[in-house]
């Protein structure tokens, strides 16, 4: 990738990862997708999309003793994840390819969990001038076939865990019907605002009622005040310490 990079922070400085200066750009959808997966150390995770490796990076940065695969459709992105993989010490193996066409070794091997955050918009209308961006966020395989794959990709009793837009659950869930059972906690940027994204975690052959937890708030107050981020005090936790989102747990209640 020869366009300008960014070294950016995550987890307050924890995790450290190049990502190109325009284009598509992490930001705080691959934080809380690693802080929902209750991986355990010695466990295998499968990233679809992984992008240069920001959620892979904070997952490896919270939980010790993981090891990972990525698969990442663009070239640049992808010698992006081996590199910030190589400088923060993840065991991530990086695939270059196309999901619905993993090579066979790989359609051969069965992961503990499988997270993904798949592209949120249709792929009709005008496309965004920067092709990485296009590609990162315009859907060109159905959501449904990321949900078939993560699911053939994951063990029995695995799990499944994937950030995406509200507006998105009824595909999702008809996609895992049968499948799995199904645990969502919506994430709302206030109090008393509708939650435009959600977290949905699937446990592969799950018979467990389907569990729609209250929202998690992002931000205090009803407005900014000024320059900042406000996050509440969980989120805080989550964006700046690596903590841990057990929806599990939270489903118990």
């Amino acid at each position: 990738m020869t366009e300008a990079l960014t070294r950016d922070a995550f987890l307050d400085g924890l995790v450290q990862a190049w990502q190109p200066a325009k284009g598509y750009r992490a930001a705080t959808d691959p934080v809380f997708l690693a802080a929902s997966v209750p991986a355990r150390a010695g466990q295998s995770i499968l990233e679809l999309g992984c992008g240069v490796g920001v959620a892979t990076l904070c997952l490896n940065a919270r939980v010790p003793g993981l090891t990972f695969v990525g698969v990442e459709l663009q070239p640049g992105y992808a010698a992006l994840a081996r590199r910030n993989a190589a400088e923060n010490g993840a065991a991530l193996e990086v695939v270059e390819g196309d999901l619905r066409a993993l090579p066979p070794a790989l359609r051969a091997q069965s992961f503990d969990h499988v997270i993904a955050n798949p592209p949120y918009y249709a792929a009709q209308g005008p496309a965004a001038q920067d092709i990485g961006r296009d590609r990162a966020l315009r859907e060109d395989t159905p959501l449904a076939t990321w949900v078939d794959i993560a699911l053939r990709r994951c063990r029995d009793g695995g799990h499944v865990s994937l950030i995406h837009l509200t507006e998105r659950l009824p595909d999702l869930l008809a996609a895992l019907q049968g499948r799995a059972s199904v645990i969502v906690l919506p994430l709302a940027a206030r109090r008393r605002r509708a939650a435009r994204r959600i977290i949905l975690q699937a446990r592969k052959g799950g018979r467990a009622p389907f569990t729609l937890l209250p929202p998690l708030v992002i931000h205090q107050g009803d407005t900014h005040p000024g320059d900042g981020e406000f996050f509440t005090d969980e989120v805080r936790a989550l964006m700046r310490h690596a903590g841990a989102l057990d929806l599990q747990a939270m489903a118990r209640g």
